[in-house]
């Protein structure tokens, strides 16, 4: 079983930048497609940034120029460099391989607040 757990989340203002981390057991991140996803108050779990196993990455337009995902492969670890945060960037979120690995395999993730 694959243990994925978020950190780095905070309450911040509007503008202001936050890195998130998710460390992984096993090698997964090195071999798989690994994304971030957020869920907001009242909405569904949606991915916000994608990284392939050969580094290609994409963005949805809500958050292009502003995210960015990185990994390093030795610490099986993935980032999310947020820059810009806006108040409907809040959210708990969460990393995982894209597609999912399992309905059980979500982390508890990390709340991102941000408010002035």
């Amino acid at each position: 079983q694959v243990r994925l757990v978020e950190s780095g989340g905070d309450l911040v203002q509007p503008g202001g930048s936050l890195r998130l981390s998710c460390a992984a057991s096993g090698s997964i991140v090195s071999r798989s497609t690994m994304a971030w996803y957020r869920r907001a108050p009242g909405k569904q779990r949606e991915w916000v940034a994608i990284m392939t196993s050969g580094g290609t990455t994409t963005y949805p337009d809500s958050v292009k120029g502003r995210f960015t995902i990185s990994r390093d492969n030795a610490k099986n670890t993935v980032y999310l460099q947020m820059n810009s945060l806006k108040p409907e960037d809040t959210a708990v979120y969460y990393c995982n391989t894209r597609p999912v690995l399992s309905p059980s395999s979500w982390g508890q993730g990390t709340q991102v607040t941000v408010s002035s």
